[in-house]
């Protein structure tokens, strides 16, 4: 169950967290990966330890908010290594802060990263994906695009522009073979969140605050996220569009 082989996957913000899990699950089970990313150095890494499993690998450098980038990027994997199957839109930022201490600016950057990049990423491969009757794209947005959060006014209007952008498309591709599902996580312990604790004065009291929100008493693992995502890219799921699917260990249940 959940092969992937002879496929061609393509993960953005691949160079870390989530994104990484995702690229060496989807490597694991048989698909070739492409590493987008505007980190260099990790994103190389990253295609280095899928091809050690025995599969192609290759990173490309992508800045998901620059459109000429993404469709030159489009075009060169088509070129060089064929139709894309698989489209992972992982790539996001964040913002903390209520909306008086939310500048537009900060709106912005997040619209361009979260939404935009989506779009961008997302138009830059579909037209292929239509011409052959075929392919899946998960959207990786948020709890925070289905449930209100403390203090993120601007991270869950785009978080929530995302699962409308999934369902949108979902619904206007459904017969034409395409598939198109976000997946939301509550918390995750990703590096980005590890740096972020160590900032803090009391690290272990922090880490107990952020794993509270979640009902199960934990933060969740970039490699739980990775294995719902092989789940709604594989052909087991061949039945399931236009959904959004909960992993929060419980954050959104009461």
């Amino acid at each position: 169950m959940f092969k992937l082989n002879s496929k061609t996957a393509l993960i953005t913000g691949a160079a870390s967290g989530i994104g990484e899990a995702i690229a060496n699950a989807l490597s694991a089970t048989g698909a070739r990966i492409i590493v987008a990313d505007f980190n260099r150095r990790d994103g190389e890494r990253v295609a280095q330890a899928c091809a050690a499993n025995g599969q192609s690998a290759h990173f490309f450098f992508l800045d998901v908010t620059d459109e000429p980038n993404c469709v030159g990027v489009g075009d060169t994997v088509r070129n060089e290594y064929g139709p894309l199957d698989i489209l992972i839109n992982n790539a996001d930022v964040g913002h903390v802060g209520t909306i008086e201490a939310t500048a537009g600016p900060d709106l912005d950057r997040l619209y361009a990263v979260n939404v935009r990049g989506v779009f961008n990423v997302t138009k830059a491969f579909i037209g292929e994906m239509l011409a052959r009757g075929a392919g899946v794209v998960v959207n990786i947005p948020s709890i925070g695009g289905l449930v209100g959060i403390r203090d993120r006014p601007a991270y869950c209007t785009t978080k929530f522009a995302v699962v409308g952008l999934t369902k949108s498309l979902a619904i206007d591709h459904a017969t034409q073979g395409i598939r198109v599902n976000c997946v939301c996580p509550a918390r995750v312990e990703t590096p980005f969140v590890k740096a972020r604790l160590r900032e803090y004065s009391d690290p272990e009291a922090a880490y107990r605050e952020m794993a509270s929100s979640q009902a199960i008493g934990r933060m969740g693992k970039p490699e739980e996220i990775a294995a719902a995502v092989l789940y709604l890219v594989s052909d087991e799921a061949a039945f399931i569009t236009g959904t959004a699917l909960i992993i929060d260990g419980g954050w959104s249940a009461g």
